[in-house]
């Protein structure tokens, strides 16, 4: 409970806005502490890469319910309008022009008989021409106009407005696709999310160890520096005394700054590997974090007792990329069942509900009079009479069914029958991967650890030995520079302690990580 408090704090105040300079101001002077824990549990929160990593469960659900969607009625509203400048006319070039000309001169002959026929003086015949003077006179005085054009068949405005409906009744590929995605994909991606946290954990271990190791080494510096100045101290004295030469207290100096030369180096490295490890756990570079913990505290014992076989059994059960190349074979399995579904035919059931509208500029219409052929009426037409418009529907199946296409769809299966074995063989190679992997990092592992136990032993004599070198320069019996290689073989000693510490604390996470350990058992 005290850790979980613990990560919610600093998770707390990880989400301080940095709006204002006071913001950022408090957030730099705040400093997280943290402990290896601590560290990995931000980061499986914070860390970047794993963000992406989930993000992509997402899009694999986001792409399987692409891949449904095929399946269901696909609508499609389509709408235009055209002005007609100039409109070329249907019938150029052909005799159709004449047969409307004499549809004219049939309503002058029918006038002519019928005038011969009742007896009637005030109709007598008349000649064509007069027919077609007096009724245009007629159409004149009704209001009625023309327009010239040389195509009496075009239509300025024309509107078309339609709906498009498709079902797939029978698609392979859609049918096949859509079942292996939401089948093997997201196993895919939560396998990929999985690894990614093994490998985030690893990776922010080896950080938290490097910028351990960093800090220790800034101490041992620190150590040093106050070493070397308690020599200093007894050196001036001695030479106060008389009994010390002047030179060896110049020489006592140079030492100390160039010491003091060595801890500032050693402080920008830390300053560095702090970045480094922020850098993993998602947070700016004006976070102030401190460690708490110690790089003995880390290590694991029971791993020295692990066998190769056991390790690499272990790994070859717990890898998730293991099981991720496995569902990549189904995947491509699928692949090649979507490519054979070519040589289905598809059908898909379809309808129309279409509109048109032809919309002249003029839009007055005339009718005779009582049979009146030079007298006429006329009126104006709405812009939206039905005389303009007009609605079609139609309904059907339609089917594709490629006979022959130059043999594509038979290299496709080629192809797909090949990244199946590929992807095989990538299995069968990342299993004894994994086994080479394991033997290697628990070798390694192995010599880590015996020279650390090694440089453990030194460590005991160098520090034995600086306490002797003290000792005899406070009697008197020994010179500065005995002091002064003493402890610089203590601080070598330290730091190559240190080093190997860290280096078998780097192989510890490396092969947790080849084993496949995962992220919240640690």
């Amino acid at each position: 409970m005290k850790s979980r408090f613990s990560i919610l704090l600093i998770l707390a105040l990880l989400a301080t806005p940095f709006g204002t300079p006071q913001a950022a101001a408090q957030d730099t002077d705040s400093e997280i502490v943290l402990t290896l824990d601590e560290a990995v549990q931000v980061a499986l929160i914070q860390n970047l890469a794993l963000q992406n990593a989930r993000l992509e469960l997402d899009n694999g659900v986001a792409q399987v319910r692409e891949g449904w969607a095929e399946l269901f009625p696909q609508m499609d509203i389509n709408a235009s309008y055209t002005r007609n400048i100039r409109q070329a006319n249907p019938f150029a070039g052909s005799q159709a022009g004449g047969l409307f000309q004499s549809l004219g001169f049939l309503d002058w002959l029918a006038y002519n008989e019928q005038a011969r026929t009742d007896g009637q003086a005030s109709t007598d015949p008349i000649s064509a021409e007069e027919f077609f003077f007096r009724q245009a006179q007629g159409l004149e005085q009704a209001g009625v106009t023309f327009e010239s054009s040389d195509n009496p068949f075009a239509v300025p405005s024309v509107y078309i407005a339609g709906l498009t409906i498709n079902q797939k009744l029978i698609d392979g590929r859609v049918f096949l696709g859509a079942y292996g995605a939401s089948k093997w994909l997201r196993p895919f991606n939560e396998e990929g999310a999985r690894r990614q946290e093994q490998l985030v954990v690893r990776d922010v271990k080896n950080a938290w160890y490097a910028a351990l190791l960093a800090e220790s080494q800034v101490r041992v510096s620190e150590t040093s520096v106050e070493r070397a100045q308690r020599t200093l101290n007894e050196v001036a004295r001695q030479v106060t005394q008389g009994v010390a030469p002047k030179f060896q207290r110049l020489s006592a100096e140079v030492e100390v700054s160039n010491l003091e030369t060595a801890l500032v180096q050693a402080q920008i490295a830390e300053e560095a590997a702090k970045d480094n490890l922020k850098l993993l756990l998602g947070m700016t570079s004006s976070h102030q974090i401190s460690l708490r913990g110690s790089l003995e505290a880390a290590m694991r014992t029971d791993y020295m007792v692990d066998s190769s076989e056991e390790s690499a059994a272990t790994a070859l059960t717990r890898r998730p990329d293991l099981k991720q190349a496995e569902i990549g074979i189904e995947l491509e399995k699928i692949q090649l069942r979507v490519v054979k579904s070519e040589y289905i035919p598809n059908v898909n059931a379809f309808a129309n509900f279409n509109v048109l509208g032809n919309i002249p500029d003029n839009r007055f219409t005339y009718s005779s009079v009582d049979g009146n052929p030079f007298q006429f009426t006329s009126a104006e037409l709405g812009y939206f009479d039905d005389a303009y418009w007009d609605r079609s529907t139609s309904v059907g199946l339609s089917l594709t069914w490629n006979v022959f296409n130059g043999l594509a769809s038979h290299r496709r299966v080629q192809q797909r029958k090949i990244a199946i074995r590929q992807a095989e063989n990538d299995l069968e190679f990342l299993t004894r991967s994994i086994r080479v992997e394991v033997d290697q990092n628990l070798r390694n592992l192995r010599a880590a650890h015996r020279r650390m136990q090694t440089q453990q032993k030194n460590l005991d004599n160098a520090r034995l030995n600086f306490e002797y070198a003290e000792t005899r320069l406070r009697e008197g019996v020994a010179t500065p520079l005995e002091v002064r290689e003493a402890s610089d073989q203590l601080d070598l000693t330290q730091l190559n302690y240190l080093q190997a510490v860290h280096d078998v604390l780097v192989a510890q996470s490396t092969y947790e990580a080849a084993i496949g350990q995962p992220a919240t058992d640690r």
